[in-house]
């Protein structure tokens, strides 16, 4: 009787210590994979490193960027910006067909497509992307007919307004060339205009030109550091190339129509004298010097008294011209002409002053 309460004692205490160890093995797990509060300092010491301790990574070089990556990429920003215009033959075939319906356009074709057109052309004139006469690399010059019916269209989309200036208005289908300047903008040209000079739009004009007061016409083109001086004229699509100089009261014709017709030339380092009048699409070859007083135009002859020649439209390169007569074939009367006195080289001209050229021209 004694033995059985023995046994179930002990089989109740083992089985109560079964229980504990049981309940107590969640809580020591939990309790293993919890750090103590040293531990856990530690890792987050070491988890979480200092800044100050930290190491810089050396700074990588980036290579300049070169002027022709730099002007690629202004470029892309640009066209980003505004869609591209139409390209030239674009531009071209939409200027030749609208001028051959010019009298009977549309209002709302002049205002919708025409115009925006004619303004690129006028824009281009004035940039220097577009001549109305260039070199055609032969010794000769083109003409693009196309941007001289350009400009005449200019005066179909234009409307007469009051052009503001000093110190009285005008009135007129042609805006100022110089309309709405500030000094950037005349710095940025490089031009400088004396009070009393007048241009139009849709002319060109390069780095160190000086207008004296004077008038460019529409589409005329001159070169850079060339002095259009008081009184001179310049007329439409005439181009001057560089480093000329136009007297005092010359004037260099322009042509308009007909359209083939080459307008005046004057080539690079021409010397015009006051009062000369080149017209008619004559062409003055570089380093010429034309004398006070001298008249070109189709119909004059040019006498070149080196070779007893007579030719009509162009004068040679390095010549040096005045005005002279010849007389008619039964001798009782003399016409007026050009003589091309000497024609001079490309060393002696460097070297000689325009004075000097036109002294002793008798002999």
């Amino acid at each position: 009787m004694a033995t059985k309460p023995a046994k179930k004692t002990a089989a109740t205490a083992k089985s109560a210590a079964a229980r504990k160890t049981t309940a107590a093995a969640p809580a020591a797990k939990k309790a293993a994979q919890q750090p103590k509060a040293g531990q856990t300092a530690a890792v987050k010491k070491a988890a979480v490193p200092k800044q100050a301790a930290a190491k810089k990574a050396p700074a990588k070089k980036v290579p300049a960027k070169t002027a022709e990556a730099a002007r690629a990429e202004n470029i892309a920003r640009k066209s980003l910006r505004k869609p591209a215009g139409p390209g030239v033959e674009e531009l071209k075939f939409g200027i030749e067909s609208a001028f051959e319906r010019r009298a009977t356009l549309t209002l709302h074709e002049l205002e919708g497509s025409t115009r925006p057109l004619v303004n690129r052309v006028i824009d281009g004139l004035e940039s220097g992307e577009f001549r109305v006469a260039e070199p055609d690399g032969h010794g000769g010059w083109k003409v693009n007919e196309w941007l001289k019916k350009a400009v005449l269209l200019y005066f179909r989309v234009n409307d007469m307004a009051v052009v503001d200036a000093r110190p009285a208005p005008f009135w007129d289908k042609v805006e100022s060339r110089f309309a709405g300047y500030d000094e950037a903008k005349f710095r940025r040209g490089g031009v400088r205009v004396v009070p009393g000079a007048i241009a139009r739009r849709g002319t060109y004009f390069g780095k160190d030109v000086v207008l004296m007061p004077s008038f460019t016409n529409i589409g005329a083109y001159v070169g850079e550091g060339t002095m259009v001086d008081t009184w001179a004229t310049v007329g439409s699509c005439a181009q001057i190339g560089q480093h000329c100089h136009l007297s005092g009261g010359a004037g260099i014709g322009g042509v308009l129509e007909p359209l083939q017709a080459s307008p005046t030339i004057i080539e690079d380092h021409c010397f015009i004298g006051a009062r000369s009048e080149v017209v008619e699409g004559v062409v003055v070859g570089h380093h010429s010097v034309i004398g006070m007083g001298v008249f070109l135009s189709q119909s004059t002859r040019i006498y070149n008294r080196a070779t007893g020649e007579i030719s009509y439209g162009y004068i040679p390169p390095y010549s040096v011209v005045v005005s002279g007569s010849l007389p008619s074939k039964d001798g009782t009367h003399s016409l007026y002409c050009a003589v091309i006195v000497k024609q001079v080289d490309a060393r002696t001209r460097s070297k000689t002053s325009v004075n000097d050229l036109l002294r002793g021209l008798a002999d």
